[in-house]
């Protein structure tokens, strides 16, 4: 009867056990589903507003789409690379040019950063809780961070996850073998080529990170490493390169150029634009377009924090153990190099005119701040994770003791081995072996426990005094977060009812056959792509004179029909000077209103 009958392995029956997610890692993953989903949905509400040389990088996109150009700088200048134009294209020749399809790209970009953000803590030392910490304080969307992630206006979308990856690749070719490691050093000079291209804002990370390598890794350097990284860096930067030896461009010398043009700000100005609204600004504690005084705290705390940090690193490379290769050497060297990156973003920012000039504005050149926050909050942690482990520890033990069958004996010399030195010496005297209570400590060795037991309980009040300061600055980078957070959420309906005004001109003169207008800088190349160059727009100044085109080539078509119109925000001072050209006689303007713009279209 058990013929044919065949005995299967253990193995086949065995219940298999789900992997599951530990509970931070599965948090970290809800909040930067929750961080994305947010931004998604500000897309969706026409958040945050779009712009004119957004809509430029969209112009740059739809020409590439449509093989007409391959732009390799932001129209009308010489420095600023296209990237985000490159990568809108396929979207933009599927759906059409809009808004939507140019900033999925960067959102793509800001889920990456996310990404890399957890993965460098993890790497740098990090628990799982504080990588979740770390994702909590990015996912946060203030005005000013929200507009540098999504806005696809040239170099900043880009930069952040582009700095995590040159940090995560750097702890690789600290603590992986030479055969290991070419792929690594020719990702590395791509990505720091890349970014030398589209944005030099980046570069004090690239130096940091750079000179990190070179202390640690020159040997391999000086031979063939050296050539893939030098090979990969002019691939990345190849667009610059070519167009500089082509045309004798310059880019530094534009870029140099472009940050000092105008009058030079005082100097008090910089400095209050650079460091007291900058890092709030850019870390996005802030409230849209304006800083709070309340919420101008993080502007004592961040550098303090920043010198903390920086010492703390330093003082674990100088102690820790081991050769270069030692993880935590490796973490220590990488978290000094991300704060020193910081710290030069910040000082070439304090410097600049533009902190001075448009404080609120230009602190978007400190988006890559973002980069540092998982070296900037480990001093806090470090000081608060004792504070949280505490309760979780004395419930761990509590179930230990109320579990454990073992003999009293064991659990003496288990209390012997503790490290407090108290319970040590009496677990000694307990476990005697004269008996009773005839042996006993001498006096001195009474004192000198005493005396430890009191350091030990002075040095245990500071670290709580130390943890509960850390968890109150972490509870304020949450709580102001969230409150500028919430702010933008409160002035998306005015946002989006701002886009549908300007969706209603967009149709009113597609209703009037309208193809050539002029307008302000603000509003002729928003206006251009987002008719997919239907109506092509010359800029003027408010006195009619004409302003700066990106384009030329659309200037030369605007003056060559007789029949172009104008068209302005009402209220405006381009809209007062075109009203005093109003009148029935010819020569003279009609208007055509709708939705707070105003059309003017000349009389024949």
């Amino acid at each position: 009867m058990t013929a044919g009958v065949r005995e299967e392995p253990r193995e086949a029956v065995r219940p298999r056990t789900p992997r599951r997610l530990p509970l931070p890692t599965l948090l970290a993953v809800l909040v930067g589903f929750a961080a994305v989903g947010y931004r998604l949905a500000l897309l969706f509400a026409d958040v945050p507003p779009t712009n004119s040389d957004e809509a430029t990088m969209g112009l740059a996109a739809l020409h590439i789409a449509r093989g007409d150009g391959f732009p390799v700088w932001f129209y009308g200048q010489a420095y600023m690379g296209t990237l985000e134009a490159y990568l809108a294209a396929p979207l933009v020749a599927l759906a059409g040019p809009s808004v939507l399809v140019l900033r999925l790209p960067t959102l793509a970009l800001y889920a990456l950063f996310l990404l890399l953000s957890w993965r460098l803590t993890r790497r740098l030392g990090g628990d799982r809780w504080y990588a979740l910490l770390v994702v909590a304080v990015l996912a946060l969307g203030a005005d000013r961070v929200v507009k540098n992630q999504l806005i696809a206006g040239g170099g900043y979308p880009e930069l952040n996850p582009a700095g995590a990856a040159l940090a995560l690749l750097t702890v690789g070719l600290c603590v992986t073998g030479p055969g290991a490691r070419w792929p690594r050093w020719a990702a590395w000079g791509l990505i720091a080529g890349v970014l030398l291209w589209v944005d030099p804002l980046i570069l004090p990370y690239v130096l940091t990170l750079g000179t990190l390598l070179v202390a640690w890794r020159w040997r391999e350097l000086a031979g063939r490493a050296g050539v893939v990284l030098a090979g990969a860096l002019l691939l990345g930067a190849a667009p610059m390169v070519v167009d500089s030896l082509r045309h004798g461009r310059n880019p530094v010398a534009a870029v140099l150029a472009a940050g000092g043009t105008g009058t030079a700000a005082d100097w008090a100005d910089r400095l209050h634009g650079g460091l007291v609204l900058g890092p709030p600004l850019a870390m996005g504690f802030c409230s849209p377009g304006r800083c709070a005084t309340w919420q101008l705290w993080w502007a004592v705390a961040f550098p303090v924090l920043l010198a903390l940090a920086a010492l703390t690193a330093w003082h674990t490379l100088r102690r820790a153990s081991g050769g270069p290769r030692s993880a935590e050497r490796v973490s220590a060297g990488v978290r000094l190099a991300l704060l020193g990156g910081a710290a030069g973003v910040l000082a070439a920012y304090a410097v600049s005119n533009a902190a001075g000039r448009t404080p609120i504005e230009s602190s978007r050149y400190l988006s890559c701040l973002a980069v540092a926050v998982p070296a900037l909050l480990w001093p806090l942690w470090q000081a608060a994770r004792p504070l949280a482990a505490r309760p979780l520890a004395w419930r761990r033990q509590l179930a230990e003791v109320a579990a454990s069958d073992r003999p009293a004996e064991r659990q003496i010399a288990d209390v012997a081995a503790s490290d407090r030195p108290v319970e040590r010496q009496l677990a000694e005297v307990a476990a005697s072996e004269e008996g009773g209570y005839r042996y006993l400590p001498e006096v001195e060795s009474i004192k000198a426990i005493g005396e430890r037991t009191a350091g030990a309980r002075a040095a245990g009040a500071r670290a709580r005094v130390a943890g509960v300061g850390a968890l109150a600055v972490l509870a304020g980078v949450l709580g102001t977060g969230a409150a500028a957070t919430a702010e933008v959420i409160r002035a998306a309906p005015a946002v989006h009812a701002e886009a549908d005004r300007h969706r209603s001109l967009v149709d009113t003169l597609g209703a009037l056959g309208v193809r050539h207008v002029r307008g302000g800088y603000w509003t002729c190349n928003r206006l251009t792509y987002a008719t997919g160059e239907n109506v092509l727009c010359a800029a003027v100044e408010d006195d009619l004179r004409p302003g700066f085109d990106r384009l030329p080539k659309y200037r030369r078509e605007v003056a060559a029909d007789p029949d172009a119109a104008w068209v302005a925000l009402a209220g405006s001072p381009l809209a007062a000077r075109l009203d005093a050209r109003l009148g029935p006689e010819a020569g003279a303007l009609d208007v055509v209103t709708v939705a707070g713009w105003r059309i003017y279209l000349p009389r024949r």
